[in-house]
């Protein structure tokens, strides 16, 4: 007999099962005995207990055990052919459901019947289905817990991942196989490891992962699981950091009297204690001779770019170039006026009526007219820009830079590990980076995703930002509540402010720039909520402009609008002479209105979490009270209309970060085309496992400081060189 290995194919242990194993090839994409072995369940069903279902959603798939109430067939005639019905009502630990079989045969049927007797307890998997205020499960499959079917099973049943038409317990039986029959599983921790970290063997962890008898077993795999993923990925980081800290830079020392020091003396208002700590803090790293590398995050509003500006300016003062890249031209635009606004003269270098100071502010993106892009690049090139603004334009292999001393990477999000790596490229040595963003990281999440950057926090909002009040309208319980919604805008617009409608969509036939859909997944990832047609700038403008919102001045803004159009459009709301401007969530970061006050997000529910915090940041911006109406059709009790409620009830981005983090696949928030942990993190959750990622931290820094190489423990390290190697490596490493 051939031994089987974590690297045998899936098929020597799913037999002569070739459907089933093509489901697993193709569906799960198990390739592997190995693949199969770290598939790990995602929850567990306690045989010995009735099934908690409090409130079941509309297409859910559930997993449920319940005491069987009745158990009664049938006949029925479809066309000429007499089939069978079989009704089992099932109880759990929460409502009734109503299971229904059919059969061809009589036979089937009473079998059927002898195996859900009355009182007997059993399994069901299926999806959750409301038919006359009774719920039933959809195209059930299931067996009596006190039959042959439940022999092989553990007191915890395993709740797998899966694709359609490949049950759960026919995955158990598989995996309890290969568990049986594989050899030379390979163990990233050596003894000594296992006993420092108090830990099982993997093959005691795998066989209590996929086959606990009790949650104690199940708790001690789980442990060891988590803690081997943390610890791989905090030593892949740590490593990182090494290399970084190793890496050589030029100094950046500024000048007592230099355009940081004029700037900060005009400064109209006092910089709070974080603008001011934090300052200070960057100052220092960029007086280094290794580069920074800083994660700078806060609240939307809260002082980021007044914090950026000053480091790029003492660079400038240090006879280098400082580089802001931003995701959109809106936002390049933005960034530029208000640069150039708090510089005022000193932004005039070598122009007349310019400060002795000064320096030359640039801003290149691609849609800029060929003349004015090359006297961008020449300024650039010569070094007479010492600061340049710019979107992708800058990474082009044409732009070239006299001296690039900061990277400044404005909403990182929005930008690939590529486009990152480039713009740093373009520096002689390697740059100083200091990467923005508004959207709040909790700080396991930071410590997991951007562990080889040094994070600061702003949490400390300027004097002159005014309270933002967010409500929902919920219009599937309320229709005409969207009718005060306008009414709302006209009384702001009456009283001399501004307002902005969002829409998810540009157009009613498209889902391109604008659109972004938040939609409700069952655990399995398949939607749950369907579709329907999502409020269109174009449509929407049309309509308000002609009815509840006429005589008013409105403007639409999406990103499919000519560049120059886009910037005129902002530069008249901006100037008070648009009153309301139907958008899509190009508004989304950096436009600062301060005459705006009233929001209106129409179905708000088809947004992320971050992004409604970081749109409702629009508003309340210049000491006048903000308004954000969050517009929905989702019922009450949906997740989505959950999302709303928490959005509604707080304005703390790092509480609502947290909730975001709590509702969505970690892949989704992290982002797969930015790290790669859409597929490395299997059974780590960066909320649920903040202790463990410290623990693995801590130990990362132990045993490298120990052992740099990790020769004494090959497979650990050969873990780690695979995640180096691997997308979130690139991540990583751009980063």
């Amino acid at each position: 007999m051939v031994a089987i290995t974590p690297e045998s194919p899936i098929g020597a242990v799913f037999g002569t099962h070739h459907k089933k194993r093509k489901l697993a090839e193709e569906g799960l994409g198990l390739a592997t005995v190995g693949d199969l072995l770290r598939h790990f369940p995602r929850r567990y069903v306690a045989a010995t207990e009735l099934s908690e279902v409090a409130t079941p959603v509309v297409g859910e798939q559930l997993t449920i055990v319940g005491e069987v109430r009745s158990c009664e067939s049938a006949s029925f005639f479809s066309g000429n052919r007499r089939q069978f019905r079989t009704t089992v009502r099932l109880r759990t630990d929460g409502p009734d459901f109503s299971i229904t079989m059919f059969s061809p045969y009589q036979g089937q049927a009473d079998r059927y019947e002898a195996e859900f007797r009355p009182g007997s307890r059993a399994v069901f998997t299926g999806k959750a289905k409301l038919f006359r205020q009774s719920w039933q499960l959809e195209q059930p499959h299931g067996f009596a817990l006190d039959g042959p079917e439940a022999a092989t099973l553990s007191n915890l049943m395993p709740v797998y991942p899966l694709t359609a038409k490949l049950y759960t317990w026919d995955l158990q039986k598989v995996v309890s196989a290969a568990l049986d029959l594989v050899t030379d599983v390979p163990d990233v921790f050596t003894p000594e490891l296992r006993e420092r970290f108090e830990l099982l063997t993997v093959m005691q962890a795998l066989r209590w992962i996929h086959a606990p008898d009790d949650w104690g077993q199940l708790g001690a795999a789980q442990k060891r699981f988590r803690f081997e993923e943390a610890l791989v990925l905090q030593l892949v980081l740590a490593r990182r950091r090494a290399v970084l800290r190793a890496q050589g830079a030029q100094s950046r020392v500024g000048r007592r009297d230099g355009v940081l020091a004029a700037f900060d003396e005009r400064l109209p208002f006092e910089l709070t204690n974080g603008q001011r700590e934090i300052g200070d803090l960057v100052a220092d790293e960029l007086a280094r001779d290794h580069p920074m590398n800083r994660l700078l995050q806060g609240e939307v509003g809260s002082g980021k770019t007044l914090v950026a500006l000053r480091a790029m300016l003492q660079v400038v003062d240090a006879g280098g170039q400082a580089a802001l890249l931003a995701p959109t031209e809106v936002l390049a635009q933005q960034h530029l006026r208000s640069i150039s606004a708090m510089l005022g003269d000193l932004a005039q270098g070598g122009m007349l009526g310019g400060a002795a100071e000064a320096t030359t502010v640039v801003l290149l993106t691609g849609s800029m007219g060929r003349a004015a892009r090359q006297e961008a690049m020449l300024k650039i090139v010569t070094g007479e820009a010492g600061i340049v603004i710019g979107t992708h334009a800058i990474l082009e292999d044409r732009v070239e830079f006299a001296d690039l001393g900061l990277v400044v990477v404005d909403e990182q999000h929005r930008f690939g590990v590529e486009q990152r790596a480039a713009l740093t490229d373009k520096a002689g040595s390697p740059p100083h980076v200091l990467v923005m963003t508004a959207t709040p990281i909790p700080r396991t999440v930071a410590m997991t995703v951007f562990g080889d950057l040094e994070t600061s926090v702003l949490a400390e909002l300027p004097a002159g930002r005014a309270p933002i009040q967010s409500n929902v309208v919920p219009l599937a319980d309320q229709p005409t509540w969207i009718d005060r919604v306008w009414q709302r805008v006209r009384e702001e617009v009456a009283q001399g402010h501004q307002a902005y409608v969002v829409c998810p969509r540009i157009s009613g036939d498209n889902g391109e720039e604008g659109e972004s859909d938040q939609l409700d997944l069952d655990e399995d990832g398949k939607e749950v909520a369907p579709r329907r047609s999502l409020a269109a700038v174009e449509e929407v403008h049309a309509e308000l402009a002609a009815g509840p919102l006429a005589g008013l001045r409105t403007a639409i803004l999406h990103g499919r609008l000519a560049p120059e159009e886009k910037d005129r459009t902002m530069r008249a709301f901006a100037a008070g002479e648009i009153d309301v401007l139907v958008s899509t969530t190009v508004i989304e970061v950096g436009v600062d209105v301060h005459n705006a006050t009233v929001m209106v997000l129409l179905d708000a529910d088809r947004f992320g979490v971050s992004q409604l915090h970081q749109l409702r940041g629009r508003v309340g911006r210049g000491g006048l009270p903000g308004l954000c109406l969050l517009v929905s059709h989702a019922e009450a009790g949906s997740p989505a209309r959950d999302r709303l409620d928490a959005v509604a009830a707080t304005t703390d981005g790092f509480e609502l970060s947290r909730v975001d983090l709590e509702q969505r696949r970690e892949g989704d928030v992290l982002g797969s085309h930015q790290s790669g942990f859409r597929s490395s993190l299997v059974s780590l959750r960066v909320l649920r496992d903040e202790k463990t990622i410290d623990r693995a931290r801590d130990a990362a820094e132990a045993l490298l400081s120990e052992d740099p190489a990790l020769e004494q423990a090959p497979a650990l390290a050969a873990a780690v060189a695979e995640v180096e190697r691997s997308a979130a490596s690139g991540f990583m490493e751009k980063g």
